[in-house]
């Protein structure tokens, strides 16, 4: 089953060798379930579980853990996900555009069934991630200073504002970009893997029993033992996966070949290795183990694993944080956001880019974490619902996109969905029980997002659809041009629209009050395919309607951004008029929302989405127009 069209291809381009690429991939697509050891063992033993610390219990948990990898990192991301990539980029997002492939993405799709209840889980799966994105650094970095706790309890109280220092400076740094940060990336975390098989290899020597956990009779016999409790611990050992979707949604930096050879060669290995020796340790010192990360050393050598292991959430908390930026890009491009202010930092690399609004409500959002619940063990309880919730969705999406595209026979793909549902739900129903203690909030913070995006999206339709009754067809405009012929002055005037077939309202105001136009007239229509990346030979179309008015369709994917003076001179030398600075003048609509309107939304969606169309980035940075070329007129749209 291949959903890709060339998926042996790496995306974009790539040609490096695989393993360069597969050691970068260790920082970005690993780096949050590479943090995982500081804290998902601990937290199975809690005594708020109520998980006795004995020989059967401990070979049951870590029996978990493996089967856990297994299944859902190793069978569904590695074996089947990774494959539904949309040319070369993956995540949930990518995974909605495969449904709408063929269609323009301001545009409704061809009605199937069921197909916006799928649209409404992939965006709510989205903003789930952004609660991950939120809690990862959080928690990340919070668990790995608790280390200098563990060393000495003299240094406790400075715990949580060296946390928030952490934070506040690496949020800071964003502004510069990630492409120096980025080159340390992948051998930062090699040595934090290396240090899980150096910290936790001698303690498996010592003892060896530990290994007859990777039979999953152990897995059995926990649940069987601790009825309740064993299927509620599910919800600390769903941390040894956290980080699993990242595989999937960071394909498109890295290709699927480097990120399973990365996984195999070091990961997997590394994971397993300090999993068991954490728990040969539980088996030699039983309930006295308190941190079983940082017990496996002991003395002065828990100062340099605070420090390796600070680094290495670090590293965690840069691809969460890059990620939420590329998830919000995406959003904007597929018309679920609000345009943003995007700040490419690489003139290489186009995918690194920072994103100054959400940058400042990550650090804001994590501050309020680290400070309201000051311990990473109290931040476990808030984590895993947003994660299962994710997971659980990326299943759904995937089955729906196999069978939407014919790639895999109906029997095969129920019997996978179900597989993938038993432990996806497995782990979420384990996690509902901590919605009290902290799981409340990556749902609020999903809910608050969802709300966000489906007001978005219904708001601009609903614009659209208002702007489109008001529209005069093309045809008829040129008709009226050639019948009552305006002043024309000599350049260019470049009027943007949304709707291809019929005149925009800021042109008819323009010839309403001025009563002249510009020599040639270009209508430009910028719309986002469900792909990518779009090729340069498809950029763009020109088509001649007569008396010097030309409409310039431009083409761009979700992945990339705009920029409309580019695609203007493209075009122009074949269509033959000026494009020079001082030849340009930019027409743009500034509609003023009124909320009296017969538009089908309920108020408060009314106003918010008012309010979000207020505090947009304005057409002309994001579209990269010159702003001393920009006319804008103003137009009243009751809603």
């Amino acid at each position: 089953m291949d959903v890709a069209a060339n998926p042996s291809a790496p995306p974009h381009g790539r040609a490096e060798p695989v393993v360069k690429v597969a050691i970068a991939a260790l920082g970005v697509v690993y780096g949050d379930i590479g943090t995982s050891p500081l804290y998902a063992l601990r937290e199975c033993f809690a005594p708020a579980r109520g998980v006795a610390i004995n020989a059967t219990n401990v070979l049951g948990v870590l029996s978990l853990f493996f089967w856990s990898l297994t299944l859902v990192i190793v069978v569904k991301y590695l074996t089947f996900v990774l494959r539904a990539d949309n040319n070369g980029e993956g995540g949930i997002l990518a995974l909605l555009a495969l449904l709408k492939r063929g269609a323009t993405l301001g545009e409704a799709p061809a009605p199937r069934r069921g197909f916006k209840l799928l649209v409404l889980l992939g965006l709510f799966g989205a903003a789930l991630l952004y609660g991950d994105g939120v809690i990862t650094p959080a928690i990340s970095v919070l668990s790995a200073v608790e280390g200098l706790g563990v060393a000495t309890h003299v240094l406790d109280p400075v715990v949580v504002p060296t946390t928030a220092a952490i934070l506040v400076g690496l949020f800071l740094l964003q502004k510069h970009g990630t492409n120096a940060v980025g080159r340390i990336f992948g051998p930062a975390t090699l040595m934090g893997f290396a240090t899980l098989i150096g910290t936790g290899f001698p303690w498996i020597l010592r003892r060896p029993e530990i290994l007859r956990a990777l039979d999953p009779r152990y897995a059995v016999e926990f649940f069987a033992h601790n009825g309740v409790h064993g299927f509620l611990t599910l919800g600390a050992v769903v941390l040894c996966i956290t980080g699993g979707e990242a595989l999937y949604a960071d394909m498109g930096h890295f290709g699927r070949r480097p990120i399973k050879l990365a996984w195999y060669t070091v990961v997997f290995p590394a994971l397993l290795v300090s999993y068991f020796g954490q728990g040969a340790l539980y088996l030699e010192r039983g309930a006295s183990v308190q941190n079983p990360f940082y017990e496996l050393v002991s003395g002065w050598a828990r100062y340099p694993i605070v420090a390796i292991a600070t680094v290495a959430t670090v590293v965690a908390s840069q691809a969460l944080i890059s990620g939420a930026y590329s998830l919000t890009r995406q959003a904007i491009q597929l018309g679920y956001w609000p345009r943003l202010t995007v700040v490419h930092t690489s003139g290489a690399t186009e995918g690194q880019i920072y994103m100054p609004q959400v940058n400042t409500a990550l650090m804001v959002s994590c501050l309020a974490l680290v400070f309201g619940f000051k311990s990473s063990s109290a931040l476990a309880s808030a984590y895993g619902i947003a994660v299962t919730g994710t997971m659980a969705i990326t299943s759904i999406l995937f089955y729906a996109v196999v069978r939407e595209q014919n790639r895999m026979k109906p029997a095969r793909a129920r019997g996978l969905l179900a597989l993938f549902l038993v432990v996806d739900l497995a782990f979420f129903f384990a996690n509902v029980t901590k919605i009290e203690e902290g799981g409340w909030f990556p749902i609020a913070v999903a809910g608050v997002m969802f709300a966000l995006m489906t007001t978005w999206k219904r708001g601009r339709e609903a614009l659209r659809a208002f702007m489109a009754e008001a529209a005069m067809p093309l045809p008829a405009f040129i008709e009226d041009l050639r019948a009552n012929p305006l002043h024309r002055v000599p350049g260019t005037g470049v009027f943007m629209t949304s709707n291809p077939d019929g005149v925009p309202a800021v042109l008819l105001h323009h010839v309403k009050h001025n009563r002249v136009l510009h020599e040639h007239v270009v209508l430009l229509v910028v719309t986002t395919k469900a792909v990518p990346e779009v090729a340069p030979s498809e950029r763009a179309k020109i088509t001649k309607l007569g008396e010097g008015v030309y409409q310039l369709r431009a083409q761009y994917g979700f992945m990339e951004h705009p920029n409309v003076p580019d695609v203007l001179r493209r075009c122009a030398r074949g269509a033959g008029f000026p494009i020079g600075d001082m030849q340009v003048s930019y027409y743009l609509g500034r509609e003023t929302l009124l909320t009296t309107g017969a538009a089908k939304l309920a108020p408060w969606r009314k106003r918010l989405f008012a309010l979000m169309s207020r505090n947009a980035q304005s057409a002309t940075a994001f579209f990269g127009i010159p702003p001393n070329r920009v006319v804008e007129l103003g137009t009243q749209v009751q809603l």
